[in-house]
């Protein structure tokens, strides 16, 4: 047996395309099937490997001396495989969709670099969807408001209201400052001594005033002054050639103290009302002697302002005066008018 294992050696060895192995075991036996067969499958068919048995010892040295029959060319038996896997469709604005998309692709906005000026998108080439959503995200409550607003107007045949009209005309502004760190016992008297007084007068009194909270109620009557005359447009004079815009003789009110003002401006701003609101309370700590800790508590206290026109005074003063006539001329006697004498009757009614 050692004789003969050289011998089929060489004879595998001479022959073309079939690569040696020099052992046969599981894992080798399907590479070299496959390689000699020319099928993918790493696994043969079993007909295949029926027919296509090893051939003997003899049959290989008479095919090499004398020559064989010539090889029939094997069918190779080739397993279904898998339909092929689809792939879901991507977004135009996707980013692995590079590479699938065909025809022209949308270009990416161009930046703007710093300091570039950007043009506006005029107004008609803008999405009047998106505008409608933006501005009316409730189109519904809208129609049901303006059909409120037609059926109060008919009720009130075109009546404007006195709050209205008021509103309308005159301007006012309400500001609310932060919390200082301070007491309403100290400020209060602060929001008094500014009620009823011009802007400018007020603030003039607060910066020459000793006590400590005025510094933190002078910052905040700067502050809404600038809110008012930006925001409400209070303390400027109208556009030339109106009425605002003339100059105005000098006119003297009564307050409802009883005091006078002198009016030259009707646009200057004054402070109909002053108050204080009581804010949280902060925490701190004092220490004392032997080790002992006492709790503070700083209060906070807050001021608020509301600013209106000296227009507005002088309002209110004629409406007091015309009240007051009205009551006056109530008192008088006057004599009761002539009118034909009816009802008479003979007897007494008693």
């Amino acid at each position: 047996m050692g004789s003969v294992y050289p011998y089929g050696q060489l004879v595998r060895a001479v022959r073309t395309g079939v690569s040696f192995v020099p052992r046969r075991t599981l894992a080798s036996t399907a590479i070299r099937r496959a390689q000699e067969d020319g099928n993918d499958n790493s696994t043969p068919s079993p007909k295949l490997s029926e027919s296509k048995k090893s051939p003997s010892l003899f049959s290989s040295v008479k095919d090499y001396f004398l020559g064989g029959k010539p090889k029939e060319k094997a069918t190779v038996a080739h397993t279904p495989t898998a339909p092929k896997k689809e792939e879901g469709g991507l977004g135009s604005s996707s980013i692995f969709a590079d590479d699938l998309m065909k025809g022209p692709k949308p270009s990416r906005k161009k930046e703007p670099q710093p300091g570039e000026e950007v043009e506006p998108v005029p107004l008609e080439e803008r999405n009047k969807t998106n505008l409608q959503m933006a501005l009316n995200p409730l189109p519904k409550s809208q129609l049901r408001w303006e059909r409120k607003m037609v059926i109060r107007e008919v009720r009130k045949r075109g009546r404007i209201p006195r709050p209205v009209q008021i509103k309308r005309t005159e301007r006012e502004s309400l500001s609310k400052s932060h919390w200082f760190k301070t007491s309403v016992k100290k400020l209060a008297p602060l929001a008094r001594q500014i009620a009823g007084k011009n802007l400018d007068e007020a603030i003039l009194q607060m910066r020459f005033s000793k006590k400590k909270a005025a510094q933190d109620v002078l910052g905040h009557l700067e502050h809404a002054k600038n809110v008012a005359m930006v925001r409400a447009g209070m303390g400027l004079p109208g556009p030339q050639g109106s009425e605002q815009s003339k100059p105005m003789e000098p006119m003297t009110v009564i307050l409802k103290d009883g005091s006078r003002k002198k009016i030259t401006d009707p646009t200057s701003i004054y402070i109909q009302q002053a108050w204080v609101n009581r804010g949280p309370y902060g925490y701190g700590m004092d220490h004392r002697a032997r080790g002992q800790i006492n709790r503070l508590r700083p209060p906070a206290t807050g001021l608020t302002v509301l600013l209106k026109e000296e227009k507005t005074r002088i309002r209110e003063w004629q409406e007091r005066e015309a009240k007051a006539l009205r009551q006056r001329k109530a008192q008088l006697w006057h004599q009761l008018p002539d009118r034909k004498i009816t009802a008479q009757n003979q007897y007494y009614s008693w």
